[in-house]
């Protein structure tokens, strides 16, 4: 058993630095538009864009900080006036034909998530996924597979990432998923004054 010398000197602002500088770099990885799967990153999240809009009902699934990073998306989606659901809330409805399944998995293969995406094809739906890995079960079952250049939370190499676990890639999830929203918005041609009506209210 190995054990890494602690640094009791690092300093919150380097570790900004740090993170700062992988979001970067991730960032320009995907615009480059291929991250060495053979799929174009670009395309596959305009394509995820327009899944979403073609949706009559987006539903969301990711385990642990995945999940709660889409649930990030969700809201954004909710407040853009689309009708999204979380799955696993006890008013979430079944998926069917028409619909979207979101779902979020660093190895695209964890256990609940594959089954829900199953369960949604078989349903009708259409499952879109954001990944590490491009030939995952999850992506394999998905009209669409963003592939993120990231360590999953398995991965303790330090190689994708120097980021503890999965961090690289829950970071990246909240970030496109702002990208995606985003990019909607200034195609709806809403204004900011127009969405804020559907902030919530009571809390």
């Amino acid at each position: 058993m190995t054990t890494e010398k602690s640094d009791k000197k690092a300093t919150v602002g380097e570790a900004l630095v740090t993170i700062d500088g992988e979001l970067h770099a991730l960032v320009g990885t995907l615009m480059t538009g291929d991250t060495g799967t053979g799929a174009d990153a670009r395309e596959s999240l305009d394509t995820l864009a327009e899944l979403i809009e073609q949706s009559d009902r987006v539903f969301v699934h990711g385990a642990g900080r995945s999940g709660l990073a889409l649930r990030m998306t969700a809201m954004r989606l909710m407040h853009l006036g689309r009708v999204v659901h979380v799955v696993g809330e006890v008013t979430t409805p079944a998926i069917g034909e028409g619909d979207l399944l979101l779902t979020a998995s660093g190895s695209g293969a964890t256990g609940e998530i594959v089954r829900a995406a199953e369960t949604a094809v078989k349903a009708g739906a259409r499952v879109a996924v954001i990944t590490t890995v491009a030939d995952s079960p999850l992506a394999e079952l998905a009209a669409v597979a963003v592939v993120v250049p990231a360590a999953t939370k398995q991965d303790r190499s330090g190689t994708a990432s120097v980021q503890y676990a999965g961090g690289l890639f829950e970071q990246a999830v909240v970030l496109l998923g702002d990208a995606l929203f985003h990019a909607l918005w200034k195609r709806s041609g809403a204004s900011g004054d127009e969405l804020w009506p559907r902030h919530a209210n009571i809390e």
